[in-house]
């Protein structure tokens, strides 16, 4: 891939405030990007609508702003809907989607075999059980909508070379089984939003934590079928390369969250700290310098490393 091929991106969220460990995502996505003179999208991915935080959105780009990152184009997910929506329309055309008025109760009880995390296996119940999406909801009691699914087949597994992990393979019709795409009768639902934005965006490799490493083979799949669609809104398109890499974890291993006490950039700022401080305990972390050091992004550039970051999490100590 060439220096102007590559194209990267930040996918802040407002489902809460950007911490450390989103920065420290975003500061090797940045600097993978920046380092070989690519671009990089900021996409603020605001579907997630209950949980979604007023003036989230904004405070993480000034925070980032703070921090020093720059970026080429901007995106606010909620303004792409009718792309979701005739992306949804092809999958179904192509018989890879379709309505499910399942819970969450009613897949937990049809597991045969216990399944780590939220990954769920479903064994397609509704599978041509509703000619359309309004059957399905009239359906349903207590104001409960359905959710679309992606029908997966057997004997499919997918292969990718993740640039941090290695290779990575998953059969998705033997561990999810039919995955859910959204909850939105138009398609508006963060697994199908991130690869349509992917794909139109031209994002040539995604950088992201490893939590995530277990979701990617259902999207390769969603790619792969809406490719031809794609291609004819922005003919370059391609799934992207990934690159999954450790999450930043409290003491007890586990995500940062509130009860590790409060690592929000913006209290940071609060606090008089300066940018470079952030950065410098971050870049620190990856290898990319000293413990006492304090450098810009601009001066990692000519640092930055994939090989010299840690395989485990970074463990922040308070």
């Amino acid at each position: 891939m060439t220096a102007s091929a590559y194209v990267g991106r930040l996918a802040p969220s407002p489902t809460g405030a950007l911490h450390l460990g989103n920065v420290r995502t975003f500061m090797i996505a940045w600097l993978r990007a920046r380092s070989v003179g690519g671009r990089v999208v900021l996409r603020t991915e605001d579907l997630d609508h209950p949980k979604d935080k007023p003036g989230a959105a904004a405070q993480a780009i000034a925070d980032l702003e703070w921090l020093g990152f720059d970026w080429d184009e901007e995106y606010v997910q909620s303004e792409r809907k009718p792309l979701y929506r005739e992306a949804l329309g092809e999958l179904c055309r192509l018989g890879l989607a379709y309505p499910c008025v399942c819970s969450r109760r009613d897949v937990e009880a049809a597991q045969s075999a216990p399944h780590a995390g939220e990954q769920l296996f479903y064994p397609g119940t509704c599978r041509g059980r509703f000619a359309n999406w309004e059957s399905a909801r009239r359906s349903m009691e207590g104001g409960r909508i359905p959710c679309w699914r992606f029908m997966t087949r057997p004997g499919s597994p997918v292969s990718f070379d993740d640039a941090f992990r290695g290779r990575f393979t998953e059969d998705v019709a033997a561990t999810l089984g039919d995955f859910p795409l959204a909850r939105d009768e138009g398609g508006a639902g963060y697994t199908l939003a991130v690869v349509v934005d992917d794909l139109l965006m031209g994002v040539t490799e995604v950088v992201r934590g490893d939590d995530l490493l277990a979701a990617t083979p259902a999207q390769i799949l969603i790619a792969e079928a809406l490719l031809p669609w794609a291609r004819k809104l922005l003919p370059s398109a391609r799934p992207p390369a990934y690159c999954h890499v450790p999450l930043v974890v409290g003491p007890d291993g586990r995500r940062l969250a509130k009860r590790h006490g409060d690592t929000r950039i913006a209290s940071y700022r609060e606090a008089g700290v300066r940018p470079e401080d952030v950065l410098g305990m971050l870049a620190a972390s990856c290898g990319w310098c000293g413990p006492s050091e304090s450098p810009s992004l601009g001066a990692l550039l000519p640092r930055f490393s994939l090989e010299s970051i840690p395989k485990e999490p970074f463990v922040v100590r308070f």
